[in-house]
Protein backbone atom coordinates (compact mmCIF):
# COMPACT_ATOMS: atom_id res chain seq x y z
CA UNK A 1 0.00 0.00 0.00
CA UNK A 2 1.92 3.10 -0.80
CA UNK A 3 1.92 5.87 1.73
CA UNK A 4 -0.64 8.40 0.98
CA UNK A 5 -3.35 5.40 1.61
CA UNK A 6 -1.71 3.99 4.34
CA UNK A 7 -2.04 8.05 5.97
CA UNK A 8 -5.70 7.62 5.68
CA UNK A 9 -5.97 3.84 6.85
CA UNK A 10 -4.10 5.15 9.73
CA UNK A 11 -6.74 8.22 10.42
CA UNK A 12 -9.56 5.87 9.61
CA UNK A 13 -8.15 3.08 12.13
CA UNK A 14 -7.51 5.90 14.47
CA UNK A 15 -10.59 8.02 14.58
CA UNK A 16 -12.34 4.18 15.55
CA UNK A 17 -9.87 3.69 18.12
CA UNK A 18 -10.91 6.94 19.67
CA UNK A 19 -14.22 6.73 19.47
CA UNK A 20 -14.65 2.93 20.86
CA UNK A 21 -16.01 1.87 17.93
CA UNK A 22 -14.74 -1.96 17.50
CA UNK A 23 -13.46 -3.35 13.62
CA UNK A 24 -11.20 -5.56 12.44
CA UNK A 25 -8.92 -4.97 9.73
CA UNK A 26 -6.62 -8.14 8.20
CA UNK A 27 -4.58 -9.02 5.49
CA UNK A 28 -6.16 -10.33 2.40
CA UNK A 29 -4.76 -13.80 1.06
CA UNK A 30 -2.69 -13.11 -1.99
CA UNK A 31 -4.29 -15.84 -4.06
CA UNK A 32 -8.43 -13.96 -3.26
CA UNK A 33 -6.62 -10.71 -4.10
CA UNK A 34 -4.97 -12.24 -7.62
CA UNK A 35 -8.19 -13.99 -8.10
CA UNK A 36 -10.64 -10.41 -7.69
CA UNK A 37 -7.89 -8.71 -9.84
CA UNK A 38 -8.73 -11.19 -13.29
CA UNK A 39 -12.48 -11.50 -11.94
CA UNK A 40 -13.33 -7.95 -11.38
CA UNK A 41 -10.48 -6.25 -12.44
CA UNK A 42 -9.87 -4.47 -8.93
CA UNK A 43 -7.36 -1.84 -9.43
CA UNK A 44 -3.67 -2.02 -7.87
CA UNK A 45 -4.09 0.35 -5.42
CA UNK A 46 -7.56 -0.88 -4.00
CA UNK A 47 -5.41 -4.50 -4.11
CA UNK A 48 -2.54 -2.91 -1.94
CA UNK A 49 -5.26 -1.20 0.38
CA UNK A 50 -6.77 -5.31 1.00
CA UNK A 51 -3.48 -6.82 1.11
CA UNK A 52 -2.41 -4.47 3.91
CA UNK A 53 -6.07 -3.54 5.29
CA UNK A 54 -8.69 -5.77 4.62
CA UNK A 55 -11.24 -4.49 6.00
CA UNK A 56 -12.51 -8.15 7.94
CA UNK A 57 -15.21 -6.24 9.93
CA UNK A 58 -15.47 -2.25 9.39
CA UNK A 59 -18.31 -0.30 9.76
CA UNK A 60 -18.59 3.21 10.04
CA UNK A 61 -20.64 5.18 12.46
CA UNK A 62 -22.03 8.92 11.87
CA UNK A 63 -25.50 10.13 13.27
CA UNK A 64 -26.60 10.44 9.09
CA UNK A 65 -24.50 7.12 7.78
CA UNK A 66 -23.11 3.93 8.17
CA UNK A 67 -20.98 2.34 5.72
CA UNK A 68 -20.03 -1.10 6.09
CA UNK A 69 -16.68 -1.97 3.70
CA UNK A 70 -16.67 -5.05 1.93
CA UNK A 71 -14.03 -7.46 2.81
CA UNK A 72 -11.69 -9.45 0.12
CA UNK A 73 -13.65 -12.63 0.93
CA UNK A 74 -17.11 -11.29 0.39
CA UNK A 75 -16.60 -8.86 -2.57
CA UNK A 76 -17.40 -11.22 -5.79
CA UNK A 77 -20.78 -12.38 -3.86
CA UNK A 78 -21.56 -8.61 -3.30
CA UNK A 79 -21.75 -7.60 -6.60
CA UNK A 80 -25.01 -7.04 -8.09
CA UNK A 81 -23.85 -8.55 -11.30
CA UNK A 82 -27.29 -8.80 -13.59
CA UNK A 83 -28.97 -6.70 -12.18
CA UNK A 84 -30.60 -3.67 -14.89
CA UNK A 85 -27.89 -1.25 -15.07
CA UNK A 86 -25.32 -2.58 -13.32
CA UNK A 87 -22.27 -1.65 -15.27
CA UNK A 88 -19.19 -4.77 -15.50
CA UNK A 89 -16.57 -1.58 -14.64
CA UNK A 90 -18.36 -0.90 -11.36
CA UNK A 91 -17.14 -2.72 -8.20
CA UNK A 92 -19.51 -2.74 -5.15
CA UNK A 93 -16.74 -1.76 -2.42
CA UNK A 94 -19.16 -0.74 0.08
CA UNK A 95 -22.68 -0.98 1.55
CA UNK A 96 -24.90 2.15 3.28
CA UNK A 97 -26.32 -0.08 6.44
CA UNK A 98 -28.96 2.83 6.63
CA UNK A 99 -30.27 2.87 3.33
CA UNK A 100 -29.18 -0.33 1.29
CA UNK A 101 -26.59 2.36 -0.67
CA UNK A 102 -23.81 0.54 -2.63
CA UNK A 103 -20.60 2.38 -3.19
CA UNK A 104 -18.43 1.34 -5.94
CA UNK A 105 -15.42 2.03 -7.71
CA UNK A 106 -15.71 3.16 -11.62
CA UNK A 107 -12.31 1.04 -12.81
CA UNK A 108 -13.03 2.71 -16.70
CA UNK A 109 -11.57 6.13 -14.97
CA UNK A 110 -8.26 4.80 -13.34
CA UNK A 111 -5.82 7.81 -12.56
CA UNK A 112 -1.90 7.94 -12.62
CA UNK A 113 -1.94 6.16 -9.31
CA UNK A 114 -4.24 3.34 -10.36
CA UNK A 115 -6.90 4.69 -8.13
CA UNK A 116 -10.46 5.65 -9.51
CA UNK A 117 -13.96 7.50 -8.34
CA UNK A 118 -15.95 6.21 -6.10
CA UNK A 119 -19.62 7.04 -7.00
CA UNK A 120 -22.97 5.88 -4.56
CA UNK A 121 -26.41 4.18 -6.11
CA UNK A 122 -29.52 3.98 -4.73
CA UNK A 123 -30.18 0.33 -4.71
CA UNK A 124 -33.77 -1.18 -5.61
CA UNK A 125 -34.63 1.99 -8.05
CA UNK A 126 -35.73 1.27 -11.37
CA UNK A 127 -32.35 2.51 -12.79
CA UNK A 128 -28.68 3.18 -11.47
CA UNK A 129 -28.09 6.98 -11.44
CA UNK A 130 -24.67 7.29 -9.59
CA UNK A 131 -23.70 9.95 -7.90
CA UNK A 132 -19.79 10.89 -7.38
CA UNK A 133 -18.76 10.45 -3.45
CA UNK A 134 -15.06 10.64 -3.89
CA UNK A 135 -12.60 11.24 -6.98
CA UNK A 136 -10.48 8.42 -6.01
CA UNK A 137 -11.26 5.63 -3.17
CA UNK A 138 -8.20 7.55 -1.00
CA UNK A 139 -10.42 10.53 -1.10
CA UNK A 140 -13.27 8.49 -0.37
CA UNK A 141 -11.45 6.40 2.77
CA UNK A 142 -10.54 10.27 3.78
CA UNK A 143 -14.05 11.38 3.74
CA UNK A 144 -15.36 8.26 5.95
CA UNK A 145 -12.62 9.24 8.19
CA UNK A 146 -13.48 13.12 8.65
CA UNK A 147 -17.09 12.22 9.11
CA UNK A 148 -16.01 10.46 11.86
CA UNK A 149 -14.18 13.03 13.25
CA UNK A 150 -16.94 15.49 12.43
CA UNK A 151 -19.26 12.73 14.70
CA UNK A 152 -17.06 12.77 17.23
Amino acid sequence: MDSELAEVVAELKDIFTRRGIPTRFGRADPAVVDELRRELRIPARYRGFLQASDPVDVETVTPAERVRLFPADRLVAEQPVGEAGWQNNWVAIARSTLRGDLYFLDISKLDAESDCPVFSVTTGAASYRPELCASSFEQFLRSLAKSMEAAA
